[in-house]
């Protein structure tokens, strides 16, 4: 939680409260150490979309950051998930969870999705080219709300904010702010509530990380950490100097 992600030599999270020794499960390991990454990103999408329990949420993407994001939707009440994606190995882990999978390769995730909801989804969040904007645009209720997480480096063309404007919605993007989340998400974990390590499929050593960038590269993985020696506990601060992860494969 020093820096933002842990795609470098490690991630810290200053006053956990959950204790920490030699003897502690990797599973609280990792869950800890994914609020410093994708946990706190997929949670603030949720926020910023603008829900309220109740609602019905779309969220656009099945990979590592958008199935936490449906995860913490279902966390906090919405009445409905929809998970938009083409891997199905994705979106078999989406209905795992409670999600309901919409594969976009199947027909238009617009109508699929308000077919079932009689009108229209009150929350979208996630992000991608603009032909996903667009289809949010058209499958949020007016008034709803629309976030845009993730890395988002394409030009918008053709974005439609004629409707946007008419459906008065509320769009918003950007980083998110891990130490300002990290104090709703580790209560969670430290009760039980939340279980974020779900979305990892693999822990390996430094030496076979391009064969796991391969391997996340062919959908095979959903959320890969590479594990290095031992780790270091000093106070209240847990220094994950042991893991580092990948959302997304990087190898030129």
């Amino acid at each position: 939680m020093g820096f933002g992600g842990v795609q470098r030599e490690g991630g810290s999270l200053p006053g956990v409260q959950i204790p920490i020794s030699t003897s502690t499960a990797e599973t609280t390991l990792i869950e800890c150490l994914l609020v410093s990454d994708i946990f706190s990103t997929a949670w603030s999408s949720v926020t910023f979309s603008g829900f309220k329990a109740g609602d019905s949420v779309a969220v656009f993407g099945a990979g590592p950051v958008s199935l936490l994001a449906a995860y913490s939707a279902i966390l906090r009440g919405v009445s409905r998930v929809y998970s938009v994606d083409q891997v199905q190995e994705r979106l078999d882990l989406t209905a795992s969870i409670g999600a309901f999978p919409i594969n976009f390769n199947a027909s238009d995730p617009v109508k699929q999705v308000l077919a079932r909801e009689l009108g229209a989804v009150n929350a979208t969040g996630d992000r991608d080219a603009a032909i996903t904007l667009r289809n949010m645009v058209s499958m949020t209720a007016r008034q709803g709300g629309i976030r845009i997480v993730g890395i988002f480096n394409a030009t918008l063309k053709d974005f439609d904010i004629g409707s946007t404007f008419e459906k008065a919605l509320s769009v918003s993007a950007g980083i998110v702010l891990r130490l300002r989340v990290a104090g709703e998400l580790v209560p969670l974990i430290a009760s039980g509530q939340a279980h974020p390590s779900f979305i990892v499929s693999s822990v390996t050593g430094i030496e076979e990380a391009p064969e796991y960038y391969a391997r996340f590269s062919q959908h095979r993985e959903t959320k890969v950490l590479i594990r290095f020696q031992g780790y270091t506990c000093l106070g209240g601060m847990l220094f994950m100097k042991d893991y580092i992860g990948f959302n997304q494969p990087r190898i030129t």
